[in-house]
């Protein structure tokens, strides 16, 4: 893909795709964190249900902090792997109050030596909450960036790294979701939906034309 098939990319789905943000729901960058921890492997939509009872009951990583990690997972026991998440998110702020005064750190290092925080979390919190310009690589993003051609890989570093370096500058701090949401919603791994796709022009994926036709 050519800068301007980037530039034209990105023009695409900004039309297609009105909000640009996280499904995940939050009230501030404490939330966001476990919101986020907790999304591993699981679906956004699985862990806004379990949320707000959690967040009602530790609304601070003070009071998480004092949890029992058994207590915890009485509200998120319904998502993936969640008796480690319960014992994460309790470290987690534990460590937040014991490292940074009750603070999320604005660094991807700090952020990464959490409990359950890898580079693709700390990537989420840095662009979403503090709004910095890099873009982390989920499945999501890994298929459409593949897929499309936008910037092909064998890893998620080798992706992130060639996102890195070809997405327009202008697009960078929402590229993230950008991509998120079109994987998630048009760019499907089993049945991507090509005839509503905004950006197939500029996608080479060999199998559009006929999924278009379909």
């Amino acid at each position: 893909m050519q800068a301007a098939e980037r530039e034209q990319f990105f023009q695409n789905l900004s039309k297609a795709i009105q909000e640009p943000i996280t499904e995940l729901q939050h009230a501030n960058t404490f939330e966001l964190l476990i919101a986020i921890i907790l999304s591993a492997q699981t679906t956004d939509a699985a862990v806004n249900k379990v949320t707000p009872s959690l967040f009602d009951s530790y609304p601070n990583p003070q009071k998480l902090a004092q949890a029992a990690p058994e207590e915890v997972l009485t509200h998120i026991k319904t998502i993936g792997l969640a008796p480690t998440k319960a014992k994460n998110i309790v470290k987690t702020a534990q460590q937040l109050c014991e490292q940074h005064q009750g603070e999320i750190p604005e660094d991807s290092e700090a952020l990464q030596a959490l409990p359950g925080v890898g580079r693709k979390t700390a990537n989420v919190l840095l662009n979403t909450a503090f709004g910095h310009p890099v873009i982390a690589v989920d499945t999501h993003v890994f298929r459409v960036s593949n897929r499309t051609g936008l910037a092909r890989g064998k890893t998620v570093e080798e992706v992130e790294h060639k996102l890195a370096r070809t997405v327009p500058p202008n697009w960078r701090k929402d590229a993230h979701h950008y991509l998120i949401l079109q994987g998630r919603y048009t760019c499907k791994a089993r049945k991507p939906l090509c005839g509503q796709c905004p950006v197939l022009n500029e996608c080479s994926f060999p199998g559009k034309e006929i999924e278009k036709a379909s």
